[in-house]
């Protein structure tokens, strides 16, 4: 009996050892690491919680159904301001970017709607091509900005969310604009299966974000420029054009946001998202983004994203407030914040190096084990 079970351990060791090699490489090409971890794990308990306490409410397929359908909208704003962030600088301007997406493509179907509804429905993707569009002018506003005039991130975005929301109210006159391309209103209520396409175009969209991230020439200057831009400068690389992409890139998530919006709900007003800024830079930073620059993860966001809204819909069944839902935010955001500098400050041992000898040696221990 002995003799079976030592190599049985053996092999169930190097499963195990398989097992987590794997896991740990995919994390990593989804830009993941400690906060997509952290988050998973955050998810995991908050999911077992509400089932737990409310689970005839919390687990009902109509109340799982929409928290999916309420996340991409949260989810790739999000994702747009952990970009900003990963330079080191930030953009409060996204949600009002969303905003004036959703009214640019409501406002233009009925226009159009008035004189011929047939062309307005045939419109339907130029139109969301249209609140992209949108989105990106906005966002090169934002560079520019930022880049060429050389004023400070959050000032710049400031200011423009002002402009940007202004602009809505005086568009709107004040009142929630209806109306939508069918086509966007029935990509909003497909599913395949029990995942609604919402999710799935956040999920596409998290995984383009973190390629372009991990993969691209892209993505590793965005991250050097915000680690250390003294360093990318002297490296060669033109800090202008870095801004100027990735808040192109920024603006046009929050435009499709908007397009996203628009498909689940189909109205749009200028008080869109009210509440949105602050719960977006909480979601980047949970999800293990550096509000410094020069780290993000992708999968850390889109875990947050869940984890909030899984979160949100455990305190509608709970029926609790709204206002408790942000005392929530604030202190899963200040805990979070904690463990990061206990951790931070505390002392890490550091191993020596292996040689071929130890090495060698090792695995004999654990054949032999």
């Amino acid at each position: 009996m002995s003799g079976t079970k030592v190599p049985e351990t053996v092999a169930l060791r190097r499963v195990n050892n398989h097992v987590d090699g794997w896991v740990r490489r995919t994390l990593q090409r989804t830009g993941g690491g400690r906060g997509a971890g952290r988050m998973a794990i955050a998810l995991l308990i908050a999911f077992a919680f509400f089932a737990i306490v409310k689970p005839a409410v919390f687990l009902s397929p109509i109340n799982l159904q929409n928290l999916m359908v309420a996340s991409p909208e949260i989810g790739i704003i999000s994702i747009a301001i952990m970009l900003a962030m990963l330079t080191g600088g930030i953009d409060l301007s996204l949600v009002s970017i969303a905003s004036l997406s959703a009214i640019t493509i409501s406002t233009a179907f009925t226009s159009i709607a008035a004189a011929d509804p047939a062309l307005a429905e045939a419109m339907g993707i130029p139109l969301a091509l249209l609140g992209v569009a949108v989105g990106a002018l906005c966002g090169l506003v934002n560079a520019i900005l930022i880049s060429v005039v050389g004023i400070t991130p959050i000032l710049a975005t400031l200011g423009t969310m002002q402009i940007f929301n202004g602009i809505a109210v005086v568009w709107t006159g004040g009142t929630t604009l209806y109306g939508a391309p069918a086509i966007l209103t029935n990509f909003g209520r497909t599913a395949i299966g029990p995942v609604p396409m919402l999710f799935v175009a956040l999920l596409i969209v998290a995984v383009l974000i973190a390629m372009i991230v991990n993969r691209t020439a892209l993505g590793r200057r965005i991250q050097l420029l915000g680690a250390n831009p003294v360093a990318a400068t002297y490296s060669g690389f033109r800090s202008g054009r870095i801004l100027i992409s990735t808040y192109l890139l920024g603006g046009s998530l929050a435009g499709l946001a908007g397009v996203l919006f628009l498909a689940r709900n189909p109205t749009a007003s200028a008080d869109y998202g009210a509440s949105y800024v602050l719960l977006v830079i909480v979601i980047a930073v949970l999800g293990g983004t550096r509000h410094t620059g020069g780290f993000a993860s992708v999968a850390g966001v889109l875990l947050a994203t869940l984890t909030l809204q899984v979160v949100s819909s455990g305190f509608t069944a709970l029926r609790l407030s709204s206002y408790e839902y942000a005392i929530a935010q604030g202190a899963i955001l200040v805990g979070v914040m904690v463990l990061d500098a206990v951790e931070w400050r505390r002392p890490k041992r550091r191993r020596p190096p292996q040689t071929e000898s130890t090495r060698t040696q090792a695995a004999g221990r654990t054949e032999q084990q």
